[in-house]
């Protein structure tokens, strides 16, 4: 029998130029993207999993298309991705080099665009983190899927492997799916680092 799991799916493509800055700026997703990732993910996902999903349209619209059953079914606004403030909807271009210098050298506690600060987002990724495992998971043996984004993603694989840690810029290397591409973590095998986490 396989071991139940904390599933991580990254929304499809959105409809945004290449090279905007689009953190929590509500864009949709491609739609004919979505319908396939969507299909392939419930190929996969186990029957009676409680999904969550970032209240941002782009991972609403992959999270409907799973046929959830509603009761199953939960907006968490803690699974949206990084508050880029002002940063929102600019291109990186106009952003500049200096702005986003500032915000590596400080990577944990700085808030680029005056919005969100890293501690900040590992924060409430931490708290929805912990409610999955001792909740919605009831300690491990529920299958969970969140359907969110790839800073959110980072965030959960950073707090598995290192806890508390304060991340610098050199540090966060951390893989994220692809668009509409999903992580696999088996609850038992991180048992440890959830307890330290909670």
């Amino acid at each position: 029998m396989a071991q139940a799991s904390l599933w991580l799916l990254r929304h499809a493509q959105p409809l945004i130029a290449p090279g905007v800055c689009y953190g929590q700026l509500d864009v949709p997703a491609d739609p004919s993207a979505t319908l396939q990732a969507g299909m392939r993910f419930a190929a996969a996902m186990p029957g009676g999993a409680m999904v969550r999903h970032s209240p941002l349209q782009r991972c609403e619209q992959l999270a409907l298309s799973l046929q959830a059953p509603e009761a199953f079914l939960s907006m968490d606004a803690r699974l949206q991705e990084m508050d880029f403030g002002r940063w929102e909807g600019q291109s990186w271009n106009d952003i500049g080099r200096a702005a986003v210098d500032a915000w590596s050298q400080d990577l944990y506690a700085h808030a680029p665009g005056d919005g969100e600060s890293l501690a900040t987002m590992l924060a409430r990724v931490r708290s929805a983190l912990v409610e999955s495992w001792q909740h919605d998971s009831r300690l491990g043996t529920r299958d969970v899927v969140w359907v969110t984004h790839a800073g959110v993603i980072r965030c959960v694989q950073w707090l598995l492997r290192y806890g508390h840690a304060q991340p610098s810029a050199p540090d966060w290397q951390l893989p994220a799916p692809g668009f509409g591409q999903w992580q696999q973590l088996p609850w038992k095998a991180h048992a440890a680092a959830l307890q330290a986490l909670a």
